[in-house]
């Protein structure tokens, strides 16, 4: 039922009257392992979804190729590749039952008798809870039940791959937790190789085996997510995954054992200082979480603009000179706006980036399932942005795929 999937060198763009061409994906390169789940994560217009689409056959690529279990599937059709898709919009067919659109797929696409279609829903149903919604329409249902059913459709296909295009955006808060722990048990349950696209990092951080990081159509780092937390590859890895965002800082080599910033200098530990590397001018680096308050030996001070209290932690904004930080706090530190407060950053918690190309220089940090280091796998070159491209031959082949274009 699962399949390694492999996307080599895929690279998409659109032609466009004013700037002429838009490159969408460029030059991207994943293997991704039988019944791995991977998401592909990143800002809007980075080229994740025109992968996805890609991946699906919804989107002709203008170079590449993409292999299922070894086999060239780039020129084949969405109906004839072995994938299932599940969609924003949940895509049910709203004059159907939830039983009619879960087996829709397997009537129009396979030659299995009623009898098997009908016990390959019921089964899938069971595993997901939702026997109870089999004879109910969309309208029915609700946001979360709409999105079980849609999952249900895919499974009972038994796809070598499933693909999610942000599945969980329309639901709220509260549910999209719970849906994404459901998500992820079924995935384990099932083993079935994933590719799930999201903008939401916390998604990305709990739910993947491996995250791939993307931005203006270029892979920026493909890892585990506590890789990319701790040893990110640039400055956009640094302050995408994590929330808030890693706070960087312009400094320039002291000389003699600081990095001195407009607002503060940084004394480097004799330990810090054999590890640093040669350089005049670096991004100095530092997560929210990893300082601690000092009112004695402070490397810097902060004044203090905004407090957020969360209960189990408390986000400090505040202004380090003319830059703004964010710090992390233990709920039970409770700071007064207006105040100024001395910071300190450990050793261990000190990044440094190259300051004009933005890789990772130096870092003490190592992910405790394993480290691949700052290099690896990021392309970072700039390119343009992504574009969306819908036409009516590509709605029928979705509809093939998954189900109507509408809810």
């Amino acid at each position: 039922m699962s399949g390694r999937l492999t996307v080599r060198n895929l690279y998409k763009e659109y032609a466009d009257p004013d700037e002429g061409t838009i490159v969408a994906v460029d030059d991207l390169s994943l293997d991704i392992d039988d019944g791995e789940m991977i998401i592909v994560v990143g800002p809007s217009g980075c080229g994740k979804s025109t992968t996805l689409r890609c991946i699906a056959g919804l989107t002709d690529p203008t170079s590449g190729e993409i292999l299922i279990d070894g086999a060239d599937v780039t020129d084949l059709p969405a109906r004839k590749r072995d994938v299932a898709m599940v969609f924003q919009d949940y895509a049910l067919y709203p004059h159907m039952t939830a039983r009619e659109n879960m087996g829709f797929g397997l009537k129009m696409r396979t030659d299995l008798p009623k009898a098997e279609i009908r016990e390959r829903v019921d089964r899938v149903a069971e595993t997901m809870g939702i026997g109870d919604l089999l004879e109910k329409r969309p309208d029915e249902m609700s946001g979360g039940q709409q999105q079980r059913v849609a999952l249900g459709r895919a499974i009972v296909r038994e796809p070598a791959v499933f693909l999610m295009d942000e599945p969980l955006s329309n639901l709220d808060a509260k549910l999209r937790t719970k849906m994404r722990t459901e998500i992820q048990e079924l995935q384990n349950e099932l083993d079935v190789t994933t590719v799930y696209v999201t903008h939401n990092q916390t998604e990305a951080m709990t739910m993947g085996d491996r995250i791939a990081v993307m931005n203006h159509g270029n892979l920026q780092q493909f890892g585990t997510p506590l890789e990319c937390y701790h040893t990110p590859n640039n400055t956009f890895v640094a302050t995408f995954i994590g929330s808030p965002s890693m706070n960087l800082i312009d400094v320039a080599s002291g000389g003699t054992g600081t990095l001195d910033a407009d607002a503060f200098t940084y004394h480097l530990t004799d330990a810090l200082r054999e590890e640093v590397p040669d350089g005049d001018r670096f991004t100095f680096g530092f997560r929210p979480e990893d300082v601690e308050l000092s009112e004695t030996d402070p490397d810097f001070e902060v004044d203090v603009t905004v407090v957020e209290p969360r209960g189990d932690l408390t986000y400090v904004s505040g202004d380090l000179g003319s830059q703004s930080v964010t710090l992390t706090l233990p709920g039970t530190e409770w700071i007064e706006e207006g105040r100024t407060v001395g910071v300190r950053v450990p050793a261990d918690a000190v990044y440094l980036f190259d300051d004009e190309t933005g890789e990772l220089l130096f870092t003490r940090k190592s992910p405790t399932d394993g480290n691949t280091g700052a290099g690896g796998s990021a392309d970072a070159t700039e390119n343009a942005d992504t574009t969306e491209n819908t036409a009516s031959a590509e709605n029928a082949d979705r509809a093939e795929n998954a189900g109507p274009t509408g809810k």
